[in-house]
């Protein structure tokens, strides 16, 4: 009966572990979500731009990195450029060409971790009608309680290279640089109903 009672134990404290080694699903804050994009206009200037308040969710297993998954979709026309004839002239037929329905997605494919904190996310960006492979130098900024909202949160920080071209918007390259530098940083909670 002893026996019986240890193996009992056993299965449900590994059960219970590999319960908590589950992707936990986080949903990102809109409010401190936020792609900044930049490039070089004439060798005169570095001109930036963003895109703000979008939704997306990510798969967070801490036990496995590797595990997790991000998957985040918005409008083309939530573009912030702070100027509103640079933010037609890209809606326009010189670039995008975009109605109200057209949008950015990023679905991740795979995760490669580089560090303790880092991590490669490759996935498929599509932008413009076109989907290629990108990969997103990650970084784990911190995970814990948001003393606002006493939710369990996240925040990451990711960076990478995209060409114009790739995407079917290289017009009036290389006078306007084909390279654009992309930098994102995210926080997000656990999403309602999520342990955590």
């Amino acid at each position: 009966m002893k026996r019986i009672a240890l193996a009992t134990s056993a299965l449900i404290a590994l059960s219970a572990g590999s319960a908590l080694a589950e992707p936990v699903s986080y949903e990102l804050d809109p409010s401190h979500s936020q792609i900044l994009f930049s490039y070089d206009h004439f060798g005169f200037s570095t001109t930036y731009g963003m895109f703000s308040g979008f939704e997306g969710e990510i798969s967070f297993d801490r036990e496995d990195p590797a595990n997790s998954s991000v998957s985040v979709s918005f409008p083309v026309k939530t573009m912030l450029t702070g100027w509103e004839g640079r933010f037609q002239h890209f809606m326009s037929a010189d670039f995008f060409d975009a109605d109200d329905s057209e949008l950015v997605t990023f679905v991740s494919t795979g995760i490669e971790v580089t560090g303790e904190t880092t991590a490669n996310i490759t996935g498929d960006l599509t932008l413009n009608g076109v989907t290629k492979p990108v990969v997103l130098d990650a970084v784990l900024n911190g995970e814990g309680v948001n003393p606002m909202t006493n939710q369990t949160w996240a925040g990451f920080n990711a960076t990478t290279t995209l060409l114009r071209s790739d995407f079917n918007l290289g017009a009036f390259a290389p006078m306007v640089s084909d390279e654009v530098q992309i930098t994102i940083s995210i926080e997000a909670g656990v999403a309602e109903g999520e342990g955590s």
